[in-house]
């Protein structure tokens, strides 16, 4: 039988409850359980709300208010615009795709490595930072590309939007707009025709 998720119950003086352990945890212990990999629920004491996401945005602030914080203030800047935007659902499930696809990569070659070399040896340990270094330049070679290609495709949109916008006005007939200062040429012109023709006469 499958076990259980486990159930952390939050009061209204903050502080959390472990179900499984019948005891007061912290927000450190939390980050713990996500670091093992447990699967648990954060709940409401009282009404029973789903507070998980809540408690998880806790323990990343925390971390960004560290010392080595992951995102800068321009990415945090951009991704707090998408929000309300047409892009925010396709860009969230981008990012977890991408970060997904990134995690199972490592667990697959922390698997190798421990088959390879055994569980508690060195090199198992070193080997995914070893192959960053080496990936490294490559990924932002390729990010770099991704970047130039969707900016080269939306430069495409914009000359097919212009195009077909052109072609849509071009069955009607505008008046020749002229200046003030055109308008005001043409006029003396006719001023001074008109009295060359008077004097010929």
């Amino acid at each position: 039988m499958a076990e259980q998720v486990r159930l952390i119950k939050k009061y209204p003086n903050r502080r959390l409850y472990d179900t499984r352990t019948s005891s007061y945890i912290t927000l450190a212990d939390v980050k713990e359980l996500v670091l093992g990999s447990e699967e648990f629920q954060v709940v409401d004491a009282k009404s029973g709300e789903d507070l998980t996401r809540s408690i998880l945005l806790q323990i990343i602030l925390e971390e960004e208010a560290g010392g080595a914080p992951m995102f800068t203030s321009d990415l945090l800047a951009q991704m707090i615009r998408f929000y309300g935007n047409a892009m925010q659902g396709m860009l969230g499930k981008y990012l977890e795709n991408n970060i997904k696809a990134f995690t199972d990569m490592q667990a697959k070659l922390q698997e190798q490595a421990r088959a390879i070399y055994g569980e508690n040896s060195p090199i198992n340990k070193d080997l995914w930072t070893q192959f960053l270094n080496f990936q490294g330049p490559a990924m932002q070679s390729m990010m770099g590309a991704y970047v130039e290609q969707s900016k080269k495709m939306f430069q495409q949109m914009q000359d097919q939007i212009e195009s077909q916008t052109r072609n849509i006005f071009t069955g009607f007939q505008f008046p020749p707009y002229t200046s003030k200062t055109g308008q005001d040429e043409q006029a003396e012109e006719a001023s001074s025709t008109g009295k060359g023709r008077s004097g010929n006469s």
